[in-house]
């Protein structure tokens, strides 16, 4: 092989790699640094803007930290603000009652760890009430959709990257 046809092996090698890292990547992680758009928000604090699909955990020095993530189904979207209230590794799921109205043959308890339990690797309870909450997913083809009964479901690799950001009391602001 001459050495011209030696350097186009190369560049082709190397531009049909790069869409398949691309995609490797972005199914690993759907998370980047960003410019913070509203100063408003205090380093720390978890910003959800439900329309863009995207969870803002805000940092120092006017950024934050973006993931793509699911969103409430039509008619179970919600906004306001909440606090982080409960934190756990690989939790348990006990559907709730609207839950399980749509799917009466769900176990009343899915067991952390199985890969049939939808909160995934971290839950990040939202309170006062409890009913809501960022997860992980066992089903990542949902994140960047709205999918969920109203919860926000991330990637696991990003809910364990968030959860280790966070700490009880974390203020979450929901926007629509």
């Amino acid at each position: 092989m001459t050495r011209r046809h030696a350097s186009i092996d190369i560049l082709l090698a190397a531009a049909l790699a790069l869409p398949l890292s691309a995609l490797a990547a972005g199914q690993a992680a759907a998370r980047e640094v960003v410019q913070l758009r509203d100063a408003r928000y205090h380093p720390g604090t978890i910003v959800i803007r439900t329309g863009e699909r995207r969870l803002y955990l805000v940092t120092s020095g006017g950024e934050a930290i973006r993931y793509t993530i699911a969103v409430g189904k039509a008619g179970k979207q919600w906004r306001g603000v909440k606090y982080v209230e409960e934190m756990q590794v690989d939790p348990a799921w006990s559907p709730p009652a609207s839950v399980k109205r749509d799917n009466p043959r769900l176990p009343d308890v899915i067991p952390g760890g199985s890969p049939r339990n939808p909160m995934g690797a971290r839950v990040i309870g939202l309170g006062p009430g409890g009913e809501y909450a960022i997860h992980g997913t066992n089903m990542p083809g949902t994140i960047g959709t709205a999918a969920s009964y109203g919860c926000f479901r991330m990637h696991n690799q990003d809910v364990a990257d968030l959860y280790a950001r966070v700490r009880m009391g974390t203020p979450v602001v929901v926007l629509p």
